[in-house]
């Protein structure tokens, strides 16, 4: 992502301060100017350093709110919380330098919860409530909007990426396209004239033919061979040798072709052999396999026809399980052959069958010549082909998925966490609760051993004791219970005074009024503690 424009940290630090002077001119919280002006210096610190250092930014932002309340929860620096911590998911932060940086703030929180007289259950309860939805979820909304951000450039990036492999395809198909041109006119044009100028030397030995005629056949003889040759110039210009080209379906079976190929003149001889069902390949591998033996059978006749003319050709053709052999072999020429050619066809049919990861092999054998060509057999199995757009699909749904992964997991995290506070805040609420009959029942005087088993489990931690009606007797240690087991509710409260001398007795037992009891009642519940 680009980042924003300098011009928008004053802005930002504007904005950021409003809550701070808004709450103090409301009166919703009160503190020093002293402390509301290093709040302030502290957060232009912080929108200063939030592009570079935005871990450090996050920091400062929460120290005002440690400061004026250890639970984190305040009015004036909430908003800030939120904000930097929002920048540090946005700012791409790695996970780890996050997740220290909160942890680091709620062990500063504990620290000073622990250290204060309050109740540390409730306290706490509220810090880790503060920490997980005022900062952690921001930071996962952060990371999720850069995330998407990225994976959107990522699309736009994927589809130019696409297009410009759609021009690269067209391009290839043509060059596949002309190679296919140069292949057919290879074999098929080829094959054509070579046929033609068989049949011309047929015409040229002929008996009984004239001199003249004779004569007219060994020119058209002469001329289906150069044709033949320039056909080799031509597809030698046309032809790609980085790849083989892809071959047409023959329009005639192998049977056919050596059928024409003898009516033209060729002594052609073929044995064949099929030991395999017909089931086992697919319609598919059979189609490319029966191509490729078809077009090196053409290719061999061609050149037996044109190199050795009036030798007698043999074309052994096996199809077994494993895959189809095909041999072409010709005898010693009868007759003066034709000019080398360029060994094009050869090349092609080589590069064909490798293709389909078969071998093979040309050259002199005895006093002829043998093409041979070994095709395995081979399956179609499903292949997972990928769409175009499947790896950034993939992307997109694993970083939904981790994204998802993240929330789900602060979330469980802070169920735990809140779960854990608020069942130990109710333990230490409903396990220090002193019943008013209980209370009534103490009397000034009773020694401690005999108070004890009917005082509760536990005293309160945070006492009120700013509104205890009398301070506590001096000498005495006083313990403080709560009259009602309510919860999140103001309540009653009793103190507990004993003497710390060897007796321990109970000199003095009071009741603590709840705020925002009327005067009436609280003269009454005086008058029911006397």
């Amino acid at each position: 992502m680009r980042p924003p424009a300098r011009s928008t940290g004053p802005l930002l630090w504007a904005a950021l301060a409003v809550p701070v002077a808004a709450a103090e001119r409301l009166g919703l919280e009160g503190s020093p100017l002293w402390a509301q002006l290093t709040g302030l210096a502290v957060l232009a610190a912080a929108t200063a350093l939030h592009r570079t250092w935005p871990a450090t930014a996050f920091l400062l932002a929460a120290a005002p709110g440690i400061a004026t309340s250890p639970s984190l929860f305040t009015l004036s620096y909430g908003c800030a919380l939120a904000v930097l911590a929002f920048l540090l998911g946005l700012r791409g932060t790695a996970t780890g330098v996050a997740l220290l940086s909160f942890a680091a703030v709620a062990a500063a929180g504990t620290a000073k919860i622990a250290v204060r007289q309050v109740d540390p259950a409730a306290e706490w309860l509220v810090l880790m409530g503060t920490l997980l939805f005022g900062a952690v979820f921001p930071w996962l909304i952060g990371r999720y909007w850069r995330q998407s951000r990225e994976l959107t450039a990522a699309g736009w990036a994927r589809a130019e990426q696409l297009e410009r492999e759609h021009r690269i395809i067209a391009d290839r198909a043509r060059l596949r396209e002309r190679a296919r041109i140069a292949q057919d006119m290879h074999d098929s044009l080829g094959h054509e004239l070579s046929l033609i100028a068989l049949r011309a030397g047929a015409l040229q030995v002929a008996p009984g033919m004239a001199e003249a005629h004779r004569a007219a056949a060994a020119e058209l003889r002469a001329a289906a061979s150069d044709a033949t040759d320039r056909l080799h110039g031509i597809v030698g210009l046309l032809r790609e040798d980085d790849e083989p080209a892809p071959l047409a379906p023959p329009g005639e079976s192998i049977a056919a072709l050596i059928e024409r190929a003898a009516d033209s003149g060729l002594p052609v001889t073929l044995h064949r052999t099929d030991t395999t069902a017909t089931s086992t390949t697919t319609t598919h591998t059979t189609d490319a396999t029966t191509r490729t033996t078809y077009r090196v059978i053409q290719e061999a006749l061609t050149n037996a026809a044109k190199h050795a003319p009036g030798a007698p050709v043999t074309v052994e053709h096996t199809q077994t399980e494993t895959g189809t052999t095909v041999e072409v072999t010709n005898g010693r020429p009868r007759h003066r052959p034709g000019p080398a050619g360029s060994g094009t066809g050869l090349v092609g049919l080589r590069a064909g069958v490798t293709a389909l990861g078969g071998s093979f092999e040309a050259g002199p054998h005895e006093e002829g010549y043998r093409v041979s060509a070994n095709i395995p057999t081979r399956k179609t199995a499903g292949t997972d082909t990928a769409t175009p757009g499947a790896l950034f699909t993939s992307a997109r749904r694993l970083a939904h998925r981790r994204v998802g992964v993240a929330f789900g997991a602060a979330a469980a995290v802070g169920a735990v966490l809140i779960g854990g506070a608020f069942a130990w805040y109710a333990y230490t609420k409903t396990h220090a609760v002193l019943t008013p009959a209980a209370y009534a029942a103490l009397k000034i005087g009773t020694p401690l051993e005999e108070t004890v088993p009917r005082l509760p489990d536990r005293t309160i931690s945070d006492p009120p004791v700013d509104r205890a009606p009398t301070p506590p007797p001096p000498g005495t240690d006083c313990r403080y219970y709560r009259a009602s087991g309510e919860l999140f509710v103001p309540v009653d409260h009793f103190r507990l005074c004993f003497d710390k001398d060897d007796h321990h007795e109970l000199l003095e037992k009071s009741v603590i009024l709840r705020p925002g009891t009327t005067d009436q009642v609280q003269e009454q519940r005086r008058e029911w503690a006397r």
